[in-house]
């Protein structure tokens, strides 16, 4: 049987990520969605086991110790986010494509574990800090000191897409557009 693939889809926070996740996830239902876990809080409109599953501390790092996390980063001033194993692995091992949302640690993270052709890299590039930042404010409320430390995360993250095996532009206010990019990247990864 043939291995699947793992596709990750990584940017920085408020790039369209997740709303292009959930588009895909409409779109190709042959295609996994595993869940995250997280340490950060809940979110209006969140809810556990559909967006993340959300553990304390504690919990999060009693399953670092006992090996169960693929790949997980402390980001966001403090908050750890992760990928089980067993979520993942089981899945590929079948011959299936599974799809993460992910921030580029993680995904160096995983690049580092795993060979780089058993995944796909689509990149969701914003066009810009200023709009970026507009999301990122929109989504939820933060300090000007945490909105300074998003800002650097960009200038250090954003030269990831040139380790992309593809690229997906979300310009504000264009996702029409970058579904379509998706949709067609996604046609030819699961062809």
């Amino acid at each position: 049987m043939k291995k699947g693939k793992l596709i990750l889809i990584v940017g920085l926070p408020g790039s369209g990520k997740g709303t292009l996740v959930a588009y895909a996830r409409d779109q190709f239902p042959q295609i996994v969605f595993p869940i995250s876990w997280t340490t950060r809080p809940i979110r209006p409109g969140e809810a556990e086991g559909a967006n993340y599953h959300f553990a304390t501390d504690e919990e999060f790092m009693r399953s670092v110790e006992s090996g169960e996390f693929l790949e997980w980063v402390t980001i966001d001033g403090g908050h750890r986010y992760g990928t089980r194993k067993n979520e993942i692995l089981p899945a590929l091992e079948a011959g299936k494509f599974v799809m993460r949302e992910i921030e580029v640690l993680g995904a160096r993270a995983i690049m580092s574990l795993m060979p780089r052709e058993d995944i796909v890299i689509i990149c969701i590039n914003p066009d810009s800090w200023e709009d970026l930042s507009k999301r990122m404010l929109s989504r939820a409320p933060m300090s000007a000191v945490e909105l300074e430390e998003r800002r650097k995360r960009y200038e250090r993250e954003a030269p990831f897409k040139k380790e992309a095996d593809f690229v997906i532009d979300n310009t504000y206010g264009e996702l029409d557009k970058a579904k379509e990019q998706l949709s067609a990247v996604l046609r030819k990864v699961l062809a």
